[in-house]
């Protein structure tokens, strides 16, 4: 179901906000997949922008209908999301122990990350209406100039260019595994896959919390989300995402 259908730009500010345009116009089905050639005002986590090569990476956005989908359990879209993209680019690099889901929706290859996830629903009364997946995946592009700390692309790390094309239907393919285990209720088995492949699980590691400075462990993360660690004394502490920064 997923990339059935496949809009394909040239040029567009962000597919996540071209997405909901059409969304709100219901001028969409479940599963489409807009895909901008080059997105030039791409939308990060929080204010941030997400830098892309024209022509090098893959920028694209997927409407879901997750009607079935309960709203309490709806961290689960970054589940079942993360795992599809890790799966997709440990298939691309023909590689797994470097491949890290960085809570909560990043990717990462060993320190430096090679894909952003954002996730925009909407819920109306007890019901998952709808949610855009907007996904860049670094592919061909060599160098990045924007002020983002750690990129890294797949021709950064295997000195390959790759058929954008092909990483398309192979991230459609991933998807499509990942979003029917979602829609089976395998809910456990997708949260243990995706605790497993945590970045930086179980080593003890610096990160920032408002002004302070802790040294923890992450222990795993709640159905709703959070991420539990553990400090040295054993003390074990919850944050919701923006409340704890990674120290990298």
């Amino acid at each position: 179901m997923i990339g059935k259908k496949i809009i394909e730009l040239d040029n567009i500010a962000s597919t996540n906000r071209y997405a909901l345009s059409l969304v709100n116009k219901e001028k969409i089905e479940e599963g489409t997949i807009i895909y901008a050639i080059n997105q030039n005002d791409g939308k990060g986590t929080g204010n941030n922008k997400w830098e892309s090569e024209n022509g090098k990476n893959l920028t694209i956005s997927i409407v879901l209908k997750p009607h079935f989908l309960p709203i309490h359990t709806q961290f689960y879209l970054n589940v079942f999301s993360s795992l599809a993209v890790s799966d997709m680019i440990q298939h691309m690099l023909a590689c797994k122990e470097q491949v890290k889901i960085k809570w909560p929706n990043d990717i990462y290859y060993e320190n430096k990350k090679i894909s952003g996830i954002l996730i925009e629903n909407s819920i109306l009364g007890d019901t998952m209406e709808y949610a855009i997946v907007g996904i860049g995946i670094n592919i061909n592009q060599e160098k990045f100039i924007s002020n983002a700390p750690n990129p890294v692309s797949l021709f950064n790390i295997s000195g390959k260019t790759y058929n954008l094309k092909e990483c398309l239907s192979q991230l459609n393919f991933c998807f499509n595994k990942r979003y029917e285990e979602l829609k089976q209720k395998n809910l456990m088995n997708l949260m243990q896959q995706y605790q497993e492949i945590l970045y930086r699980k179980d080593i003890f590691a610096s990160f920032k919390v408002k002004n302070t400075y802790i040294y923890a462990k992450i222990n795993g993360v709640t159905e709703y989300g959070n991420l539990q660690l553990i400090k040295e004394n054993g003390e074990k502490l919850e944050f919701a995402h923006k409340e704890i920064e990674y120290i990298i």
